[in-house]
């Protein structure tokens, strides 16, 4: 989606009164986000769930210049901003409620993703710390991609584990994606996004205020199969996300703790609420596996596929850093591509149409095309060739 229509999109956002439930209204209606503001007062107003005052906000919104910064700002900081119409939209997420309009994306996602949440404690044991790097580095080798919320405690170990288990990881901010909170994952915040994503929904410069962490929580569990909570008390917020799982339909999973520790009340609750007691990565995948058809081998295939990958992203990344990549010939395939991304900006669904090839492929073969140094992503999916 080009920077023209997309201003539209986060214009809409933006409108005083028009939450994700009235947006996706409006667009059902109107077809798109630049015919929604073309509309009529009138026929505004009669949109199901849109009141005069919100259809008012929309007619006289006056905040164009404050959108083209908004863009500006994605491009500086190498930030995608994806609405809930691109194929790389979390498939999952658009079966919730309220399910966010647009995301701001760093780094990757992939429509292969098959996500576990894995959530807990701030003020984390080392036990904690330890079952969850354990259990998420077990995740990584199986091909699962773990989501967390980059806070302290479990979550943190959460990503590291992941990480360290050479797997993807992705990350759901409270805050805008310009913002390293808390301000002591600042390494793990640059790591994130070569192998996976840093996710919110919130725009440049939002602070990480209280009220942005429950309504970032149903974006953790939206995005995933099923939710592990390893460490909780009796009032922790991995509850909050537990119960949101439980209402999006999705699986929980507990890891039991010591009947006397204050920070395993809430997990071994859960258990005896109903949610499965886990040991380990197959506890889950036994879980899960049967909901995404694809089974142990497959996932085993693709596991090797995905190591050797972000093995190869990796080494390149520090090539890069130290100013040691090597002049790497082009393949057949990046070759054809690279014929069709010019210096006018092009984005995937053009691509795919041109070439008629899977949006995966794709994928893959422009993030290569990138390392190599062929061509720079822009906001939006977009992408032009270097040196025209």
């Amino acid at each position: 989606m080009t920077n023209r229509e997309l201003k539209y999109w986060l214009a809409l956002k933006w409108a005083e009164g028009v939450g994700n439930v009235g947006f996706t209204a409006l667009v059902d209606v109107f077809g798109s986000p630049k015919e929604v503001f073309n509309a009529s007062l009138r026929d505004l107003r009669e949109t199901t769930g849109i009141g005069q005052k919100t259809a008012g906000a929309i007619k006289s919104f006056s905040q164009w210049e404050q959108v083209e910064e908004e863009l500006e700002l994605a491009s500086k900081h190498k930030v995608s901003i994806i609405t809930y119409h691109d194929p790389l939209y979390p498939k999952y997420l658009l079966n919730i409620y309220d399910f966010p309009t647009l995301l701001y994306v760093k780094g990757s996602l992939r429509k292969e993703d098959v996500v576990v949440a894995v959530v807990g404690s701030r003020a984390a044991s080392a036990y904690g710390r330890f079952s969850t790097e354990r259990l998420c580095r077990e995740l990584a080798a199986k091909g699962i991609v773990v989501a967390s919320g980059l806070a302290r405690g479990i979550d943190t170990a959460a990503h590291r584990g992941s990480l360290t288990g050479r797997g993807r990881t992705i990350a759901v901010l409270g805050c805008g994606i310009d913002i390293i909170y808390p301000p002591e994952n600042k390494e793990l915040f640059e790591k994130i996004p070569v192998q996976g994503a840093i996710i919110t929904e919130y725009p440049f410069g939002t602070p990480p205020n209280g009220p942005n962490f429950p309504a970032r929580n149903r974006i953790i569990s939206g995005i995933s199969l099923g939710v592990v909570v390893v460490e909780a008390n009796d009032k922790s917020g991995s509850l909050i996300t537990a119960r949101m799982a439980l209402e999006q339909g999705r699986e929980v999973f507990a890891v039991p703790g010591s009947i006397d520790a204050a920070g395993s009340k809430g997990t071994n609750k859960l258990i005896k609420q109903g949610a499965k007691l886990i040991e380990n990565a197959d506890d889950i995948l036994e879980e899960i596996l049967p909901q995404t058809g694809i089974n142990v081998e497959e996932l085993s295939r693709k596991e090797g596929k995905t190591a050797r990958r972000n093995n190869e992203t990796l080494l390149m990344n520090d090539q890069i850093a130290k100013g040691q990549a090597p002049v790497q010939e082009l393949t057949d395939g990046e070759r054809k591509l690279l014929e069709h991304v010019t210096s006018d900006p092009i984005n995937i669904d053009a691509l795919i149409a041109i070439t008629g090839e899977k949006a995966g492929a794709i994928l893959n073969t422009l993030l290569l095309l990138e390392l190599k140094g062929q061509i720079s992503q822009l906001p939006g999916k977009t992408f032009i060739r270097k040196g025209q």
